[in-house]
């Protein structure tokens, strides 16, 4: 750890771009599949995931740890996706009910993920080229990686993500 809690010049200005980068791509996807799919972020996220399960159901936990989201936001979104017909939450055995992808959320999601898939790689991928998109996800798995480990050995247990 670098005994300087400021960045030189150099690491403002990467860190900066990135932040920046990172805004306007999430906007830019986020608008078109808003305008496009009538579909919000996070919509798509709890499509992908539950299109991505080998049964298209999962419970809300495993939602909430794949898209580190709180338990009130996801109860809350997930209410809305259910009135919307995108979801349903079905009894199981368990406690607290599965959360199923419905024939609308799947053909929401299969209707929106090709052309959010081209915009990925219309700004991202090809922007960037195979070499430097393979560089960015080692780093990022790094990054990942080491505010995962200071989570498990620096935050009591009882504080879910901590600083």
């Amino acid at each position: 750890m670098a005994n300087e809690p400021w960045l030189d010049d150099d690491e403002q200005k990467a860190w900066r771009s990135y932040l920046l980068m990172r805004r306007t791509l999430e906007t830019h996807l986020a608008r078109h599949l808003q305008r496009e799919f009538g579909l919000s972020e996070s919509d798509f996220e709890i499509l992908v995931n539950l299109s991505e399960s080998e049964t298209g159901r999962m419970r809300a936990y495993e939602l909430g740890e794949a898209t580190q989201w709180e338990k009130s936001r996801m109860s809350h979104h997930l209410t809305r996706m259910e009135k919307r017909g995108l979801i349903r939450k079905e009894a199981c055995e368990a406690r607290y009910p599965e959360i199923v992808l419905t024939d609308e959320g799947l053909a929401a999601i299969k209707a929106c993920a090709p052309g959010h898939a081209g915009r990925v790689r219309e700004f991202f991928i090809d922007v960037l080229g195979k070499d430097r998109v393979a560089a960015l996800g080692e780093a990022a798995e790094d990054v990942v990686e080491a505010v995962e480990k200071h989570q498990r050995t620096d935050c009591p247990p009882e504080v879910r993500g901590c600083g």
